[in-house]
């Protein structure tokens, strides 16, 4: 089972990790109603490291890129779901809309993204690049997202 972290102590595990020579991976995401297709997601981004990290955007955050109904599920209990998930070694929440300063902070030696996005859209990639950090994308399971679960459960 994966742990629950702040983004202090996920550094102090990290220095501990590179000292080891462990390859870290690193995404980001809502995860409000966690599905298949994050499942699958997750998974595959873990293929990219010995670990995986994911960073968790806060309800604050999610209430601003997805709007007020949002989330559904409250930060801690989506932050619990991940870590149970065996791909899942370590969760970080974070406040910002952007994982940017996150990611700087704990510089991954790959960051995974959905195939949704490309290096000339991923607002993070030039960042990310200059700090040597390698950037792969991942197919989504097609029809399976959270907007599509929350209007199909309001019909």
């Amino acid at each position: 089972m994966g742990q629950i972290l702040t983004r202090n102590v996920l550094i102090d595990v990290i220095k501990d990790l590179r000292e080891n020579n462990i390859k870290i991976a690193a995404t980001n995401g809502c995860f409000d109603i966690l599905h298949v297709g994050h499942v699958k997601y997750l998974s595959e981004a873990k293929k990219f490291g010995d670990i995986l990290i994911v960073g968790l955007n806060s309800d604050k955050s999610v209430k601003m890129l997805k709007g007020e109904t949002r989330p559904i599920n409250q930060q801690n209990d989506r932050a619990q779901v991940l870590a149970a998930l065996n791909c899942v070694d370590y969760v970080v929440i974070f406040d910002e809309i952007s994982p940017i300063e996150l990611l700087k902070s704990i510089k991954p030696d790959v960051y995974v993204k959905g195939a949704d996005y490309t290096l000339e859209t991923l607002p993070e990639a030039k960042p990310l690049l200059e700090l040597g950090i390698n950037i792969k994308f991942v197919d989504f399971v097609l029809g399976k997202s959270t907007s599509n679960i929350i209007q199909k459960s309001q019909k």
